[in-house]
């Protein structure tokens, strides 16, 4: 019994609502997973960090240290999915913000279906970008590079550059960059990026995709107002300059 356990994902549900996280460790438990609790900001660092569970969930009102604080801290440390529980719709920039690097959110009150479908796509494809590492890592090869322009993706070492300066990503935000610079000058749409990269078909919020996009740019572009190389086709998508 006790190795089942240790082949179980663990997920530790971050929120100071006791209802909450008894539904949420009822039906996690119920779908396989173990499962890790902290009812406080400070406390959720100290588990995160000790523990180092598969997948977060994160509510953003905590006692002691909030959400959004937390998501930095841990960040910092783990690049393990991050997914915010929220009853601020209306702020999903600073949710998702450039320094904090959550995968996603969840509005409160949720469907726990929608949740547990969510909490299966990141998983998965956290599995699915080890296990193409791994094949990587047994047959390097020079197609383990993507050049476009100035861009230059390691996919081995999950390691980008632009003109030679090392670029720190995010696992999220290297997938996105990964997806559309192996199709240059391809639009790629908000809804394809939101299935091919989050892995989610139809649950999920497209401007999670936008504000994903926001940060790369800050990171990669000179200048965000008129970008070089992830450019937006309005009304339809995103791509990688070609040139």
């Amino acid at each position: 019994m006790e190795d089942n356990n240790e082949n179980k994902k663990t997920i530790l549900i971050v929120d100071d609502e006791k209802p909450i996280v008894e539904i949420l460790v009822y039906n996690l438990q119920k779908e396989g997973y173990n499962t890790l609790e902290a009812n406080d900001g400070i406390s959720a660092v100290d588990i995160a960090l000790s523990k180092k569970p598969d997948l977060i969930l994160l509510d953003i009102m905590l006692p002691k240290l909030d959400g959004l604080a937390v998501c930095k801290k841990i960040r910092h440390v783990l690049n393990v999915p991050i997914l915010m529980l929220t009853a601020k719709d209306e702020e999903i920039d600073k949710i998702l913000g450039l320094e904090l690097g959550a995968d996603d959110y969840v509005t409160k009150p949720f469907s726990v279906r929608e949740l547990m479908a969510r909490i299966k796509a990141n998983l998965r494809k956290v599995e699915a970008t080890i296990e193409q590492k791994d094949k990587n890592d047994e047959n390097e090869t020079e197609e383990n590079k993507i050049v476009v322009g100035d861009l230059a993706l390691d996919l081995d070492k999950f390691e980008v550059k632009v003109k030679d300066k090392v670029i720190d990503l995010t696992l999220r935000e290297f997938e996105v960059l990964k997806y559309l610079a192996g199709q240059p000058g391809q639009v790629v749409t908000r809804e394809n990026l939101l299935e091919k990269v989050w892995g989610y078909e139809y649950y999920g919020d497209i401007r999670t995709v936008d504000v994903t996009v926001r940060r790369i740019r800050e990171k990669i572009e000179k200048d965000t107002s008129a970008p070089k190389i992830l450019i937006t086709k309005r009304g339809v998508g995103y791509y990688i300059a070609s040139k």
